[in-house]
């Protein structure tokens, strides 16, 4: 075999360009007639809130490199500096397709079924009278004009709020002569405000509160011409920053931090494309960025806010048909859950399948008095969690409850931060993890006394311990007692709570000791199978793959001759179809109704019992290497050909929510063919398991 320098740069895909890709997938798919309509407006504002982050994080993190000097290439071997230009271009042409999806194909669509956004010019004299008393009565009397003179800088503005630059012509009550001010929306009143029935063409006409404040923004300067009102909202860097080494208490520096994030360095500032140029360039200027850090946008300037549309609109046809999640044979309500799990392990596909057998789960331990302890991580959960309050409850039962909270869960800081205190009250034992690695695995476990004898009843998942998530995102969870499972999930357990030396784990791969190098063996052993004539295909699927050694074990197993099938969500770094490196490897991405969350890895084994692992884990060095994972094996016979089946094969058989990624990074999407029958690989699961 000829020698390929697989570290070549050229083999590599940009991670940054590769969300950005994603992204516009997620765009796609607002464009698409074969979907509900308020649907398509929710992948719209999927696609903004998503390139919002991006910039608070990725685009921030490549600004702080060029300013900092730091010129370390990625794999691709672009620089932060190249990165930004290519970012730029990207980005910049994604927000033009937004606007263009919004005001060419989705505000007509919503026209015709009666869902109209009033503009300022098309009001009749009894709206424009009903949008002055909501000016004088809602908005005037929380409005504070700031003007913009000497004794008056500019203000602090607040990270993605609303505002506006305001010009102006004449003096005020003091004789001072201000040719700007800034107006900030307030955040207590929504952005698209519902016109009263009687006054309204139809049951859903709406304004916006940027076109009301347009209209009556005069009154705010009285005696003075308003020469021109546009709106405006900055991006800042949104990545909290805490030296943990140097920290006493994690929970007080977080605390102290979050109140800076809506504060960062400025990363983007978008303006209405009405805006002058030389007043968008003076908010460059204030805001010390660069021409091309400018957005000028045809509408709203946060298209997330779109978003309240979909859940005011009360038009079931509109939208994706409801469900009903089932339950597994065995669990109907009022069923012993340990003793449905002591006959059998108990696999659960959500949201197919409902996530209450997990609540049940350990509502029946906190009333239990055989449970003797409860120990659970916590990544994301939200503030008015079902599971936080059961755990509460336990704790008061008399339980040994420990949770794991991950405190650093991003953009959810907040809300960890209140959920720990609250455990706390209730007498739980909280911990934060480890120092230095997120804490991401998912596990629950419940230890009951049972005939005296000991008995560990472990939950695994892929997906966060979230009611809501769970009916919206894609996640496997399993229910088992196998003893040595039980064994490594409680020498977890020990590690994130206590100290001490690292316990081998006899089932479990475990960032940030066993998962990689676990991963790399199975890929190098397919490539030994394919090469002595052994049975041998590699079949993942994650939301991320960007870990440079896993790419290029993947690359050398295709180069054996190993059939590779990747089903990667999001990022992908690795350039399939190149000749001579990665002809055997095929990469997919689906996206449709629900968010594609599963870690799934399965390995052929040549002779031997293939294997599949379940994990919390992407294929990406923060994953690897930075926090704290766990993978584990399906090893019943009949539960891994479902996972294989449900997961794999029904996702690689999808030919009309499925993009194909080709060499150059671009994504095609599947079309069937005339002689095939369309394919949803949700809508199948969601015939097979819910009901409608």
């Amino acid at each position: 075999m000829d020698d390929v320098d697989l570290s070549n740069p050229e083999l590599y895909l940009n991670r940054e360009l590769s969300l950005l890709a994603f992204n516009q997938r997620v765009l796609d798919l607002a464009k698409d007639a074969s979907i509900p309509l308020l649907e398509r407006l929710r992948f719209l504002c999927i696609s903004s809130t998503n390139l919002d982050e991006f910039f608070e994080v990725r685009v921030a993190g490549l600004k702080q490199q060029v300013q900092l000097g730091v010129n370390t290439p990625g794999p691709d071997g672009l620089s932060a500096a190249e990165q930004l230009a290519r970012v730029g271009t990207r980005a910049h042409a994604l927000v033009q397709d937004q606007y263009r999806t919004l005001n060419e194909v989705l505000i007509p669509a919503l026209e015709t079924e009666d869902v109209r956004f009033l503009r300022r010019t098309h009001w009749n004299a009894e709206q424009a009278d009903w949008v002055r008393e909501f000016f004088s009565q809602e908005l005037l009397p929380v409005l504070s004009p700031l003007g913009l003179d000497p004794a008056h800088p500019f203000p602090r503005i607040l990270n993605k709020s609303l505002n506006f630059i305001v010009t102006l012509e004449g003096r005020d009550a003091f004789g001072r002569e201000s040719r700007m001010a800034v107006v900030q929306a307030p955040r207590s009143l929504p952005r698209i405000i519902r016109v009263p029935r009687e006054i309204a063409r139809g049951d859903y006409d709406f304004v916006f509160l940027s076109s009301i404040l347009h209209a009556h923004v005069g009154d705010l300067f009285q005696g003075m011409k308003v020469t021109g009102c546009y709106q405006f909202r900055l991006t800042r860097n949104s990545d909290l920053f805490v030296r943990e080494e140097e920290i006493d208490d994690l929970l007080m520096a977080l605390e102290g931090e979050l109140p800076q994030r809506n504060y960062g360095e400025a990363v983007r500032l978008e303006v209405a494309d009405n805006c002058p140029d030389d007043t968008a360039q003076f908010l460059l200027r204030q805001f010390k960025l660069d021409p091309e850090d400018l957005f000028q946008v045809s509408g709203l300037v946060n298209l997330n806010r779109l978003l309240a549309v979909h859940d005011l609109v009360e038009r079931p046809d509109l939208r994706f048909p409801a469900f009903t999640p089932s339950l597994p044979p065995g669990l109907s309500a009022g069923t012993d859950i340990f003793q449905t799990v002591r006959r059998n392990d108990v696999l659960l596909h959500h949201p197919y399948q409902s996530f209450m057998p997990v609540v049940e789960f350990l509502r029946q331990a906190a009333g239990d008095p055989d449970v003797l302890a409860v120990k659970q991580t916590l990544y994301r959960t939200g503030l008015r969690s079902q599971l936080v309050d059961i755990l509460v409850e336990a704790a008061e039962n008399g339980k040994e409850v420990t949770v794991i909270v991950e405190l650093r869960a991003r953009f959810d800081e907040a809300a960890n931060i209140q959920l720990a205190n609250r455990l706390q009250d209730a007498g739980a034992h909280v911990v934060y993890g480890v120092v230095g690695y997120k804490t991401h695995a998912k596990l629950a476990m419940v230890v009951r006394r049972e005939a005296g004898r000991i008995v560990r009843y472990v939950h695994l998942g892929t997906g966060n311990y979230h009611m809501g998530t769970a009916r919206a995102y894609t996640d496997f969870g399993l229910l088992t007692t196998e003893k040595t499972i039980g064994e490594d999930v409680h020498k977890v357990f020990q590690q994130l709570t206590g100290l001490g030396r690292v316990s081998k784990l006899k089932k479990l791969l475990q960032s940030p000791f066993t998962l990689h190098s676990g991963m790399l063996e199975r890929i190098d052993r397919e490539a030994e199978h394919a090469r002595a004539g052994r049975p041998a295909r590699i079949m993942a699927r994650m939301n991320s793959l960007i870990e440079p050694r896993i790419i290029q074990a993947l690359y050398r197993a295709s180069r054996a001759g190993v059939r590779v099938d990747l089903m990667v969500r999001g990022i992908c770094g690795l350039r399939p179809g190149i000749p001579g490196v990665s002809e055997n490897i095929q990469v997919r991405s689906v996206l449709g109704r629900f968010l594609e969350h599963s870690r799934v890895f399965y390995f052929e084994n040549g002779d031997e019992a293939p294997e599949l692992f379940l994990s919390s884990a992407d294929w990406m060095p923060r994953n690897f290497f930075r926090r704290v994972e766990v993978a584990f094996p399906v090893t019943d016979d009949t539960l891994r050909k479902r996972v294989m089946q449900e997961a794999l094969l029904n996702y690689f058989s999808d030919n009309t929510q499925a993009w194909v990624l080709q060499k150059d990074g671009g994504y095609r999407r599947i079309k069937p063919a005339a002689n095939q029958k369309p394919r949803s690989a949700q809508n199948e699961l969601l015939a097979q398991y819910s009901t409608m």
